[in-house]
């Protein structure tokens, strides 16, 4: 088993298996420790603490007023039982934890029953329902000027003229009975744009009393009146899911089986006394309960399952609440941008029309989601209270399938809405179609309602929707009007905008520069090849030997980047494979040439690039390197000075070191440091210049014709040029010191 990091992990525990255990205890977690918090800010709302001598209801969700059918606040349930004491310290703790869980079960229960009715009892639109109104007279009032309908009109009545010059008379007509609709009734909406979704009488109002009464039909109700409906709804949901769960869940059975009971428990809960309660239970014949009301370590798994199953209700709750909030805030929107329809876009023909015939069949259709939620709520309930009914106590049982069914009733209820899209965009192209006068059946989409009159959903769900979603982001990001508004970065919405956005700012900034740069060393370029080609041609051009060499000396002294001289000789004309030799040639002499501080640079350049050659002889680099000597013997020759004319020359010093120059210890021997410097700077010069003359024809000699005698007296020449460079100042001054 391989042992991870030294601890003594197995590599199994590494993977998969670890991830499990984490998620697992995350869910333990989450269904135990977050109720049992939920349950200890609830009850600390007053002071009270778990497991203290006298409850307290739980203020955290009094608020709320949730009652159930006998009019007793969920906020005043009580578990019933002995709560231990310091003397029994596992019962204290197992009274604890059901305490929490307890009251983090009730947090939630409360909330989802409150969330539904608060949902339906559109009390959370009167927050800012004055806001709202007063925001869309005012738009009305700025939008709806003479100025602008003027201008609707006109526009509108060109477009009549223009299908009457064409023969396009039905559609002339159409279009003329459609602008008299809208001049008619636009005065009529724009006088108060928001009545129809935020007025009692408004569509989405309707739409929630006829889903109420027929919600209440179908649980056995003959009332139409909406807050006792509600009221109703909540009060079965608080028995179903509060008062049932909680009995079984306290005493194993219900209580309410027997109405006295049913009495006693509810006089007890409302209150406050548990104690009251289990003796009231007691002479009330329910001795099951008396016996049974003990905190026991499987009352905690119990909790787990009603807390699991109680997540699963307030998801629904909010899932539900979410979209009848949505249904009549789409009203709202639609009310808004019909203003634009009645103030102008009614009066043109084509997709402003069709802008306000979706606005207007939108409209009708959020009341329809309203009433097709209500009545889906209604069937709901009355499917989970014949469950309760047929389950004869079972009620745990009974709550874990209410989960299941909520979870399905979550996605029946996103199929509905989609559902209720496509309707929407279906009835919104026919009516836009026929303004438009498109012949009917004739399955086209009308003029500014989008692909098959779909929109959104017309892909049934496909993805098709979001695709175009997406497509309309991407055409927004990548618009220049955008790019402008937003500080003129370019695809604003892209994850490296801002540092592209600065680069390309300091890109145009430099770009005159950058230019300039670059024609520079374009001609800087031109420069070398020039250079290359004028030099080449003083010896031979350069396809011969040695105007390859002198062309490549003045690139280096031009200081021609390195890498760039090969480019620059082989545009000039010579070949990779000769170009290669030449540098070879020079970048040995540059390699094997002394370093002697003391020494004359161009002399010992001479003497490495003449060595080079005898020790390359017979290689397809020789004449390369011949070239190099040929090279470096002219450039000694043209910096050795010529004695100064009418000088006064030591002829007889001269003859002596003639005499003994083709030796280096004869020539220390006869001529001391002291005779060096006697001689005068004209006569050292004198030899110099001597020897700098005769080297470089030695040179050329073998450069133009290597055979060996050529090559010994370019031996013999190297060997007087090394003999007279004095190493050390000792020797005295050699004859190219001055």
């Amino acid at each position: 088993m391989r042992i991870l990091g030294g601890r003594g992990l197995p590599a199994t525990w590494a993977g998969p298996r670890r991830r499990l255990l984490v998620r697992g205890l995350l869910l333990v977690a989450i269904l135990t420790v977050f109720p049992g918090g939920l349950g200890a800010v609830a009850m600390a709302q007053d002071g009270a603490r778990v497991g203290a001598a006298a409850p307290s209801r739980m203020d955290g969700v009094a608020w709320m007023n949730i009652r159930d059918s006998a009019g007793v606040q969920l906020a005043d349930y009580a578990f019933v039982g002995a709560r231990g004491d310091l003397l029994d310290p596992g019962a204290t703790m197992v009274w604890t934890l059901i305490g929490l869980e307890f009251v983090g079960y009730m947090v939630i229960v409360t909330t989802a029953i409150w969330f539904v009715g608060y949902a339906l009892s559109f009390a959370w639109l009167d927050l800012f329902a004055d806001a709202l109104q007063g925001v869309a007279d005012a738009f009305a009032g700025r939008l709806a000027t003479p100025a602008v309908l003027i201008t609707a009109a006109s526009i509108g009545a060109f477009l009549v003229a223009w299908f009457t010059v064409r023969g396009f008379h039905s559609r002339a007509v159409v279009q003329i009975l459609t602008m008299l609709v809208v001049a008619v009734l636009g005065p009529l909406f724009l006088a108060a744009p928001l009545a129809g979704a935020l007025g009692s009488d408004g569509l989405p109002a309707r739409g929630r009393d006829l889903g109420m009464a027929v919600a209440a039909g179908l649980n056995g109700s003959d009332s139409r009146n909406p807050d006792l409906v509600l009221s109703t709804l909540q009060r079965d949901m608080a028995d179903n899911f509060a008062r049932r769960p909680v009995q079984v869940w306290n005493f194993g059975h219900i209580v309410d089986d027997r109405p006295a009971c049913a009495a006693a428990w509810s006089a007890g809960m409302t209150a406050g006394d548990p104690e009251r309660t289990r003796r009231e239970l007691g002479s009330c014949g329910d001795t099951a309960a008396v016996t049974s009301a003990h905190a026991r370590v499987g009352q905690i798994g119990t909790g787990l399952v009603l807390l699991a199953s109680a997540a699963v209700l307030l998801l629904f709750a909010v899932v539900l609440s979410l979209r009848l909030m949505r249904a009549a805030l789409d009203a709202i929107y639609q009310a808004f941008m019909a203003v634009f329809g009645f103030a102008a876009g009614g009066f043109v023909y084509g997709p402003t029309q069709s802008f306000l015939v979706r606005n207007l069949v939108n409209s009708g259709i959020a009341a329809a989601r309203m009433c097709a939620y209500t009545v889906f709520v209604g069937i709901y309930l009355l499917l989970l209270g014949n469950i309760f009914q047929q389950a004869h106590g079972r009620v745990v049982a009974v709550i874990v399938i209410a989960a299941v069914v909520e979870i399905v009733a979550i996605s029946q209820m996103g199929r509905l809405s989609k559902s209720l899209t496509r309707g929407s965009a279906w009835a919104a192209n026919r009516f836009a179609l026929a303004v438009q006068g498109a012949p009917a059946g004739s399955g086209a989409t009308a003029l500014g309602v989008g692909g098959a009159g779909g929109g959104k959903a017309s892909a049934g769900g496909s993805g098709m929707g979001a695709f175009a979603g997406l497509t309309a982001l991407n055409t927004v990001n990548a618009s220049p009007l955008t790019a402008w508004l937003l500080g003129r970065t370019v695809n604003p919405l892209s994850p490296l905008a801002i540092g592209r956005m600065r680069n390309d700012r300091a890109n145009s900034a430099s770009a005159a520069s950058r230019l300039e740069s670059h024609r520079w060393r374009a001609m800087g370029r031109q420069n070398w090849r020039l250079l290359a080609r004028r030099e080449a041609a003083e010896w031979g051009g350069i396809h011969t030997e040695l105007g390859l060499n002198r062309a490549l000396k003045y690139l280096d002294n031009n200081r021609v980047p390195a890498e760039s001289m090969p480019a620059v000789l082989h545009d000039a004309g010579a070949s990779h494979e000769r170009i290669h030799r030449h540098m070879q040639a020079r970048q040995t002499r540059n390699d094997t040439r002394s370093r002697n501080p003391y020494g004359f640079p161009p002399l010992q350049k001479a003497v490495a690039a003449g060595n080079a050659v005898l020790n390359h002889v017979g290689t397809d680099a020789e004449m390369a390197f011949a070239a190099q000597a040929v090279s470096d013997a002219d450039s000694l020759a043209r910096h050795t000075l010529a004695p100064a004319p009418g000088a006064q020359l030591d002829h007889s010093f001269i003859a002596r070191v003639q005499q003994h120059w083709d030796s280096d210890r004869a020539l220390r021997a006869n001529i001391d440091p002291a005779e060096w410097n006697r001689a005068g700077r004209d006569t050292r010069t004198a030899i110099a210049h001597q020897l700098a003359t005769e080297h470089l024809a030695t040179a050329r000699a073998y450069s133009d014709a290597p055979t060996a005698a050529h090559r010994g007296e370019l031996a013999a020449s190297l060997k007087r040029l090394s003999n007279l460079d004095h190493a050390l100042p000792d020797f005295g001054p050699d004859p190219w010191d001055l």
